[in-house]
């Protein structure tokens, strides 16, 4: 069972749930980071958290931010540390525009 607000959510733009979900051609950039061709925004989000838990790129200090390798900051803008607020956000830069 969804909760009550994202069902409210999907309901009222369902078109939102897609442009997460759908597969998309990625650019090299990502391809090579991520392993396949094809992924979703959403899917793509999960490999770059499980890639940062795994390799334990969160700052000991302070877990918000995240120190990124030279295969991470290749994905995210050649940054070398990210907040977590702003991974979602650099990572949707590498999908298309959706239509409008």
């Amino acid at each position: 069972m969804l909760p009550q607000k994202v069902k409210k959510a999907i309901t009222e733009n369902p078109r939102k749930l897609a442009n997460l979900i759908d597969l998309v051609n990625l650019p090299s950039t990502l391809r090579e980071f991520v392993g396949r061709s094809q992924i979703s925004r959403l899917g793509c989000f999960i490999h770059v958290w499980s890639y940062i838990k795994k390799n334990n790129l969160q700052d000991p200090n302070n877990k918000n931010l995240v120190n990124c390798d030279e295969k991470l900051r290749s994905i995210l803008l050649g940054k070398s540390q990210v907040e977590l607020a702003e991974l979602p956000m650099l990572i949707k830069l590498h999908f298309p525009k959706e239509p409008k």
